[in-house]
């Protein structure tokens, strides 16, 4: 319905849209943890939220929690929504509700930014990130909320520089009941790998944030309730290192105030490893994890996807210095790449068992639109568009011998005597080298004793008592309890039953085998229901 501009508000229905159940968002484990509903609080939509005018009324529904309503439609003058190529069915399922409303509807972030063709039912169009298009949209429906009689496309020209961003709207969020809370420093990366989208999206030259703004945006979070470990979502916590050691400080400072109740993690480059007096101050400031995008441990398929920084240093020797200062490292590992052979899947094996590497995410390659890969698959014309497939991509070997590697490395990698043998390598090599933190009165406070319990309590009762690994658990759990180490029970626990039941999907053909696949699933439309324990 239309409104007149002298109306003093508007109503914004924000909905973010269901994930397809995938090998990183950890649904299994929410079983075990205590109220955990979603994987992380997307930082896009709550930007947008908090750039809304201030006399603007915004309200948010994650759909991996709960199903936006009736009534939620009703209430809106209009509808936001952004996502990513995965999320593609579910967007368009959210604009089709709208519209049984005659609600207005907006779509943007990452997937409408590489590919509006993908969206004609959306009435607006944002493309590209916060900036001018952000405040001609808010200005179109400040004087109207009626559905435009064709789709109106709005680019960004001129970005907002990040130092300018507003700190995410957490507060419409319910974050106590994510698994991860979510932050970011930068945007951009200065690497072109030939399978990425992310120079294409958000440029090669990092963009940042101000140190103060990340420690208010930090206070934030813990003012709206998170718990245990904040992500930072920058596409290479290092793609700026002198920006970084800038920001480290002020992260460790910010950790004495807050009596180190927050572990955080971040995703970045491996060569990250040659930079000893980042990683010491990482250290400090409680970092215990971080992804690196490995992809393969084979240095000519390396080269071949334009990613030889992973080669400044000796892989092995680069995730054992990462370690030496008691993070964690996690993989991303493809599979399918052009120089695969079928002794890649006993050779990556091999890898991950001398790596020690608990997690690594293997996912079969997937060409996405705006990437090097997309552009040279689509001259070869080597590009697939059957949704029964696993992946957009001809294999240069058999598809059936490519998906059968992947199910035999997930079978393997995830076994589970075999996962806990490297879960007991990294509390013995890695979590030693962890800062040992103060038992401050934030960690433990009566809220965070309690939580803890219950998710103890859950797995010693689902796995320890119910679950068919459970010889394996005690075998890793038994020799932390002795020591009192209860921290990494929990942590290990959640995480190896994610891994764990995954795999087992994944082997049966329950499971995508990338986390950009296409290939229809069951449940993607259904409403969100509890992972099975």
């Amino acid at each position: 319905m239309s409104q007149s501009s002298d109306v003093a508000s508007r109503r914004i229905l924000c909905v973010f849209p269901r994930y397809v159940p995938s090998f990183g968002t950890f649904e299994y484990a929410y079983a075990l943890a205590d109220g955990v509903q979603a994987f992380m609080p997307p930082q896009g939509l709550l930007i947008i939220a908090a750039t809304l005018p201030k006399h603007w009324e915004a309200r948010f529904v994650d759909e991996n929690m709960t199903r936006a309503t009736d009534e939620d439609f009703i209430w809106a003058d209009a509808v936001f929504v952004s996502g990513m190529h995965i999320q593609r069915r579910q967007v368009d399922d959210i604009c089709r509700r709208a519209h049984a409303h005659d609600k207005v509807t907006v779509l943007g972030g990452p997937s409408v930014s590489a590919c509006p063709e993908y969206y004609s039912s959306y009435d607006y169009l944002h493309v590209g990130e916060l900036g001018d298009a952000t405040e001609e949209l808010i200005a179109i429906l400040a004087k109207d909320t009626a559905r435009p009689p064709h789709q109106v496309v709005l680019a960004t020209r001129v970005r907002r520089d990040l130092c300018d961003f507003p700190i995410p709207a957490y507060e419409l969020a319910d974050i106590p009941h994510y698994f991860l809370g979510t932050i970011q420093f930068s945007s951009g990366c200065p690497y072109t790998c030939e399978f990425c989208d992310i120079p294409g999206l958000y440029g090669r030259v990092p963009r940042l944030k101000r140190p103060e703004q990340v420690v208010a945006e930090l206070d934030k979070l813990v003012a709206c309730g998170v718990a245990g470990s904040v992500y930072f979502v920058d596409d290479n916590f290092v793609a700026n290192r002198r920006a970084l050691q800038g920001l480290l400080p002020h992260l460790v400072e910010w950790q004495k105030r807050n009596g180190y109740s927050i572990s955080l993690a971040c995703e970045a480059t491996l060569n990250i490893a040659r930079s000893p007096e980042i990683l010491q101050l990482m250290k400090e400031a409680a970092f215990i994890t971080i992804f690196c995008g490995i992809e393969t441990p084979d240095p000519d398929s390396l080269v071949a996807i334009d990613k030889e920084h992973n080669m400044h240093l000796p892989i092995l020797d680069a995730i054992r210095a990462i370690n030496d200062h008691g993070m964690e490292v996690v993989s991303g590992i493809i599979l399918g790449l052009d120089t695969d052979t079928p002794e890649t899947g006993g050779k990556l094996f091999d890898f991950i068992e001398k790596s020690k590497i608990a997690m690594a995410t293997i996912n079969l390659l997937q060409a996405l639109p705006r990437t090097p890969l997309w552009d040279r698959l689509t001259r070869e014309d080597r590009l697939r568009h059957d949704e029964d497939l696993e992946s957009n991509v001809a294999f240069r070997m058999p598809y059936d011998s490519v998906l059968a590697m992947w199910r035999d490395c997930m079978a393997r990698a995830y076994e589970p005597k075999t996962l806990f043998s490297r879960y007991e390598h990294f509390a013995s090599a890695t979590y030693v080298n962890r800062l040992k933190r103060p038992w401050s009165r934030q960690r433990l406070s009566p809220g965070n004793i309690r939580k803890g319990l219950r998710i103890l309590s859950n797995i010693f009762w689902k796995i320890g008592l119910r679950g068919d690994y459970r010889r394996v658990f005690w075998g890793f759990a038994l020799r932390r309890l002795i020591r009192g180490q209860i921290e990494p029970i929990i942590s290990v626990s959640l995480v190896a039953h994610h891994l764990i039941m995954f795999a087992r999907d994944a082997t049966t053909g329950r499971g995508n085998a990338s986390h950009y696949s296409a290939k229809m699933r069951i449940l993607e439309l259904e409403a969100p229901a509890t992972a099975a324990e």
